[in-house]
């Protein structure tokens, strides 16, 4: 199950391309989440992270609860539920579990996770075999907060190195600075740059050969202002060196 987030459905859609390229290339069947057309509700599903951020919570929570409504008959039969952007998929980890949706938000939370952390433990247990093709240069890695928090850095990392030639390195930074919509606020863009400052923007300066992969939305944008540099996701680098 694909969880078309709503950055990437309606802003990156290029990075839900590769993914389904990537994971149907890979002997997947894959069904993307959206409201059914016999079905009075026609708005796209949402994690409502983004109500979240300007405090509807009322509105989150509705959104949400049609999200968990439709993701778990197919939690409860064991498919995994994936997505692309960290602040969109851990919401179903962690808010909609302090919402009090029930056990139908238990049951989802169990089986969300982003793509490389379900294709690891599928490369793990010998269902995910790609043949990759030779890296042409080395490849820098910045985490997004939740992949941090919930230590889903090291999936994505394990997956680069399956890349002939990647050589992955982490970059060691905190926040970008953007934090959602914050870094974009006239009160708070100043204290942005300079978290960006710290080590993210400077590191990616000193290797100007190097491939930036960078999963969240926000960061991109943050790093594509700061260095006039494209930070791509990790799924459209998995694409682009899959052997076909």
């Amino acid at each position: 199950m694909l969880f078309a987030d709503t950055f990437n459905a309606y802003f990156e859609n290029e990075n839900l391309q590769a993914a389904l390229s990537v994971l149907q290339k890979s002997g997947y069947m894959v069904h993307v989440a959206r409201p059914s057309p016999r079905t009075s509700n026609q708005n796209p599903f949402c994690c409502g992270r983004t109500y979240l951020a300007a405090g509807m919570v009322d509105e989150a929570k509705s959104r949400l609860t049609d999200l968990i409504g439709h993701l778990a008959p197919y939690a409860e039969q064991g498919i995994a539920i994936v997505g692309l952007e960290p602040s969109c998929l851990f919401t179903l980890r962690d808010e909609a579990l302090q919402m009090g949706l029930g056990p139908k938000a238990e049951l989802v939370s169990q089986q969300a996770q982003l793509l490389e952390e379900f294709l690891a433990k599928e490369q793990k247990a010998g269902r995910f075999t790609p043949r990759f093709k030779e890296s042409a240069q080395p490849i820098l890695v910045h985490g997004h907060c939740h992949q941090k928090a919930f230590a889903a850095v090291s999936p994505a990392l394990e997956l680069l190195r399956l890349i002939p030639n990647a050589n992955p390195q982490l970059i060691e930074s905190s926040c970008c600075g953007m934090a959602g919509g914050f870094g974009y606020e006239v009160e708070h863009i100043e204290a942005s740059k300079q978290m960006a400052e710290l080590s993210l923007l400077p590191t990616i300066r000193k290797h100007p050969d190097a491939l930036v992969v960078a999963d969240g939305t926000s960061c991109r944008h943050q790093i594509a202002d700061g260095t006039q540099r494209d930070a791509i996701h990790i799924v459209r680098v998995l694409e682009g060196h899959l052997d076909s």
